[in-house]
């Protein structure tokens, strides 16, 4: 896949130990989410949660997007308590 299109989607929490937590549960997935259109990294620095997503065209994008911030609302819900 040659990439032409890039995101970068960066959470911010309150603490490093959350933001640990967000990254370890959704570490799993990025090898297992890959396809042929598109990919993404994931980085940690203290308490930010960075997701790159690059893709060969503007529809796989969007899909990716889509696929990570559904992720991402669920990882929260489950590190962060009292979040819906």
């Amino acid at each position: 896949m040659t990439e032409r299109h890039e995101t970068l989607l960066t959470f911010e929490y309150d603490t490093a130990a959350r933001a640990t937590t967000v990254e370890a549960s959704l570490r799993p997935e990025i090898d297992d989410i890959e396809g042929d259109r598109t990919r993404a990294s994931l980085a940690r620095d203290g308490g930010s949660v960075e997701i790159t997503i690059e893709a060969a065209d503007l529809v796989a994008l969007r899909a990716g997007q889509n696929t990570w911030l559904s992720l991402m609302a669920v990882a929260e819900r489950c590190a962060v308590p009292g979040s819906k």
